[in-house]
């Protein structure tokens, strides 16, 4: 295929990314776009019909008439130019044509005129003028507001005509822009206000949405706008109450499993305590730490914390009482807040079991563990960093680690008593809240992980 073949497939695409980039994304924006572009490309259409078929064509026959007349009076004096004569011509102009008109005799034309901001009034009134005079003219349309002056060079001087602006040109044309201007602005007016009222209500459909996704009761979210948003927002409504009604199920479910696998636990703890203590009563004692230890993971995991309300938390306090956790296991922690204070607004179990996780994770495969907090580099929400000098994980197996139930090499010796789901607790109540969590590599050399909160 030619150059010029690829060039006439590409430009469509070009102009379809070009027209992407630079249109609105939200939909309040797309639909003022939708109102604004048709009423002012039909603005366009109408003005110009309007001054290029009525106005021009009226103003060139108003022209063509004074021209007429001025013709008629150049003509008139020209035949007697006695002074008599001019009285007549000047006294049956004034009462008839509005026209007043006075010899200025040894005078000449001037040398230069000012142009009018409407440049075809001065071209229809010159070509008006240079049809039928043979003389030499001169005329201005701005030496007075509501005259025209025309001035016609004979032997005897400069025969000056003042006449109505309203004689030359089709003077109503700014009332006709006025009227349009008022009726479009008045029809946008009411087309954005009833948008914004469509657009509002699915802006709070998105907000509802949102905060039920962070773990957010919103009790007074309505259903509200049109029809088939009010669909929608009653099918979300009736989609979360389904979920609220699964998720407090579930919770009783797992009670209730909680409490039927605890009861032999027990019994057998108890038979272990009062049994000889030898090393196979250890050893069986330490399976039933590990059972009870994975019976909690679990429950954890499924439960996820979901049923606690949200408040507003201090997290800079939050970091010293899990690094209080830590130091007790063994590790050096260091706590970075460079701020004094930083609240969210979170589940404070669910978050501090999270933080916990990492934490505990961080000094049992390192002897170094650092807690930071910040605020997120584009402003919008807070960071916060666990970091460790252990082994770390390799950048391909990030994404890996986050599976429940995962146990990776023994880069970190990992879950040596725990059962592979500590990060996807984690992450779980992270996106819960509407954030994530990403791992990298440490400054200490071993794992960063940073939980990233929504502002």
């Amino acid at each position: 295929m030619s150059l010029a073949g690829h060039s006439w497939r590409y430009w469509p695409r070009f102009w379809a990314r070009f027209l992407r980039r630079r249109l609105p994304t939200s939909l309040w924006g797309r639909s003022l776009l939708i109102i604004i572009l048709p009423v002012f490309l039909m603005q366009v259409a109408v003005t110009w019909a309007f001054f290029d078929a009525h106005w021009q064509t009226v103003t060139a026959r108003l022209s063509e008439g004074l021209a007429g007349e001025i013709a008629w009076a150049v003509e008139s004096y020209r035949d007697d130019p006695s002074p008599s004569n001019l009285a007549t011509i000047a006294d049956r102009a004034e009462r008839s044509m509005q026209l007043s008109i006075a010899l200025q005799e040894g005078r000449t034309l001037p040398d230069s005129r000012d142009s009018s901001v409407f440049g075809v009034v001065d071209r229809t009134l010159d070509v008006a003028l240079d049809s039928r005079l043979d003389d030499p003219f001169w005329f201005s349309t701005t030496s007075y507001p509501a005259y025209v002056d025309i001035q016609v060079q004979l032997p005897q001087g400069v025969l000056r005509i003042i006449a109505p602006r309203e004689r030359a040109v089709a003077t109503q044309g700014h009332i006709f822009v006025l009227w349009l201007t008022l009726a479009t602005v008045l029809l946008m007016s009411v087309a954005i206000l009833f948008i914004r009222n469509q657009v509002r209500a699915i802006e709070r459909l998105a907000e509802a949405a949102e905060d039920f996704g962070r773990g957010i009761d919103a009790p007074r979210f309505r259903p509200s706008g049109a029809r088939e948003v009010r669909s929608a927002a009653r099918a979300f409504m009736d989609m979360r109450e389904r979920i609220q009604r699964h998720i407090e199920q579930r919770t009783v479910l797992l009670a209730s499993v909680s409490h039927d696998l605890r009861t032999p636990l027990t019994r057998l703890r108890l038979e272990l305590a009062l049994a000889d203590q030898t090393k196979r009563t250890r050893a069986m004692q330490g399976d039933l730490d590990e059972m009870e230890h994975m019976i909690d993971e679990y429950l954890a995991f499924a439960r996820g914390e979901a049923g606690e309300a949200s408040q507003s938390v201090d997290l800079k306090a939050l970091l010293e009482a899990i690094g209080a956790q830590v130091r007790k296991r063994g590790a050096k922690v260091d706590i970075l807040a460079p701020e004094p204070s930083l609240e969210a607004r979170i589940r404070p179990l669910a978050f501090r079991r999270a933080l916990t996780n990492l934490a505990g994770n961080a000094a049992d495969h390192g002897g170094r563990v650092r807690l930071s907090l910040r605020r997120a580099g584009d402003g919008d929400g807070v960071e916060i960093a666990v970091e460790d000098d252990g082994p770390g994980i390799p950048e391909a197996q990030h994404e890996d680690a986050f599976r429940p139930f995962s146990r990776l090499d023994d880069a970190r010796n990992q879950n040596t008593k725990g059962v592979g789901l500590g990060l996807a607790i984690a992450r779980d109540v992270a996106r819960s809240h509407g954030g994530d969590i990403t791992l990298g590599a440490s400054d200490l050399g071993g794992l960063k992980a940073v939980i990233r909160l929504p502002g």
